[in-house]
């Protein structure tokens, strides 16, 4: 397994593809890819279907996947503005790639029925690795998508993100093989020898300390602890100190516990989900997330020092608890809202990866809305930056 990663920042996609081609041979050492990954940034719209047929022009062939980006990553830097291709290419012998497109009408089905149409749709001879996934935001279910994949493939990690880069139908892409598609979603489903580890950091610290939902219904919490939640947030905002009362005004969430027999929770315990509101009358809370009655919650804050802690503390026990050293590649899955909006300086995120995990080839795009895992569960998050690493199957 061999892995490299390309930038170009070219406006003309004949110069870019040349540029991205070239340095995959380097990269690769003059083994062809089995596989390129593509994300090409908005500002190139006009030359979405262009891109892959030169890359594929270049390496007969190559499976490629991917989508349009707001931003994108590759080759060590994060373009969040302008024009730009990355391309994250892999050597991959005795790895299966099974590409796959649902089409706008899928997303009428069941989620059990969509599970068994990507069964059928994908056929594969074993259980996937991986099933890394893109959807375009104005034509897709995406957490039914993500709730029949779970169903198709339990216990596969499932990453990606929703396409970006353009603020209405029409205006995004998706890539899967050898076809270009502007609606619904695609998928790539792995096989063989490869292992994919994923990491997803959502960017949230608590504050106050665990509740019980004691009473609930359909998503609005009606009783924390059997109080309203009203006075349960006013009680916490009264006890924090100025800043985090302004932070808490600003940038307030909920974490739901995902695994309820653990006695303390840490990051990446939580799943962390947007308020949509509260009622002054009722002091109930309305939560973007399915609750249930005795789940365990606690409210969050996100702030940038808050991101960039537990983002270094995620990948640093990863790297710490994998027993095989580093992956051989990474794919970074950002929220459209990370990036220099949220820290202030250009690359935080990738520099972040490299400090913990090593300098590999990573590629990526900035996304409008992150797919990956928490505890064995794909979710849809936002605001987060999720991590598949690429690794051959390690020793039993």
């Amino acid at each position: 397994m061999h892995w490299t990663s390309a930038l170009s920042r070219h406006a003309d996609p004949e110069t870019a593809c040349a540029e991205i081609a070239d340095t995959i041979k380097s990269g690769l050492g003059g083994s062809a890819p089995d596989l390129i990954v593509i994300y090409v940034s908005g500002a190139l719209r006009v030359h979405f279907l262009r891109i892959p047929a030169l890359l594929r022009q270049a390496f007969p062939g190559v499976v490629c996947f991917g989508c349009s980006g707001g931003g994108v990553i590759g080759g060590g830097h994060e373009v969040e503005e302008g024009t730009a291709v990355s391309v994250t290419a892999a050597s991959l012998p005795g790895v299966g790639l099974h590409p796959f497109h649902l089409g706008e009408t899928a997303f009428e089905l069941p989620p059990e029925i969509l599970a068994e149409k990507i069964s059928e749709l994908v056929d594969l001879p074993e259980a996937p690795a991986c099933v890394m996934l893109h959807s375009e935001p104005f034509s897709s279910d995406t957490p039914r998508l993500l709730r029949a994949i779970d169903l198709a493939y339990p216990g596969t990690n499932a990453v990606g993100g929703v396409a970006s880069g353009g603020t209405m139908p029409g205006q995004h892409v998706l890539y899967a093989g050898k076809k270009s598609h502007g609606t619904g979603a695609v998928g790539l489903a792995m096989t063989g020898a490869i292992a994919v580890d994923s990491v997803v950091a959502q960017g949230c610290r608590p504050i106050g300390t665990p509740l019980f939902v004691t009473r609930c219904e359909d998503g609005v919490i009606v009783e924390l602890d059997g109080q309203r939640p009203s006075d349960v947030l006013q009680k916490l905002h009264d006890s924090l100190e100025p800043s985090e009362q302004s932070q808490m005004r600003r940038s307030l969430f909920l974490g739901l516990v995902m695994s309820q027999r653990r006695q303390h929770y840490r990051s990446g315990d939580f799943l962390i989900r947007n308020l949509i509101g509260l009622d002054p009358r009722s002091g109930a809370l309305a939560v973007h997330a399915r609750v249930q009655p005795n789940t365990v919650v606690q409210f969050h804050i996100r702030d940038a020092v808050t991101s960039a802690d537990e983002l270094a503390e995620l990948l640093g026990h990863y790297n710490a608890d994998t027993p095989s050293g580093s992956p051989s590649a990474a794919l970074m899955f950002a929220c459209l809202g990370r990036g220099q909006h949220l820290y202030g300086e250009p690359n935080h995120d990738s520099q972040v990866f490299f400090d913990q995990i090593g300098p590999l080839p990573l590629g990526g795009f900035f996304c409008n809305g992150e797919i990956g895992p928490v505890h064995g569960v794909t979710h849809l998050h936002g605001y987060t930056s999720a991590f598949a690493m690429f690794y051959s199957p390690r020793p039993n």
